[in-house]
């Protein structure tokens, strides 16, 4: 019996579900916002720090490539604050169907876009 299995593992080929992508991007937002926490605690302080250290940041974060890391770290945020709450909710057996962890993700991804949407909307 000669079976013609792959060598190699295409990734290209794999079709996930929309569960698999959320957990995916859960992971993803996940470590960005963990690189990102320097960077998020120096805001802070200048904001918090004096008037001339405000107006410095606010300086810094007025182009639009700031802007865009900005709502890339606001959609992480969300994803990843929404994304957690759904398995939350799946560890608590609130969701325990295919078809309930199907819809559970295409909320997050829809809160969170929308929510990101307004957040770009606000920003600019």
């Amino acid at each position: 019996m000669i079976k013609s299995r792959p060598k190699y593992l295409a990734l290209h080929q794999i079709k996930l579900p929309l569960p698999g992508f959320v957990s995916i991007l859960h992971r993803l937002s996940g470590a960005l916002l963990f690189f990102a926490l320097p960077l998020l605690l120096l805001m802070l302080q200048f904001s918090l720090n004096s008037i001339e250290t405000y107006t410095t940041l606010i300086d810094t974060i007025s182009p639009p490539f700031a802007k865009l890391v900005i709502l890339g770290l606001a959609w992480a945020f969300l994803h990843h604050f929404f994304a957690g709450l759904r398995y939350l909710a799946i560890d608590l057996h609130w969701i325990h169907d295919l078809n309930g962890a199907r819809n559970s993700s295409k909320a997050v991804m829809f809160i969170s876009l929308a929510l990101t949407f307004f957040a770009g909307v606000k920003l600019w």
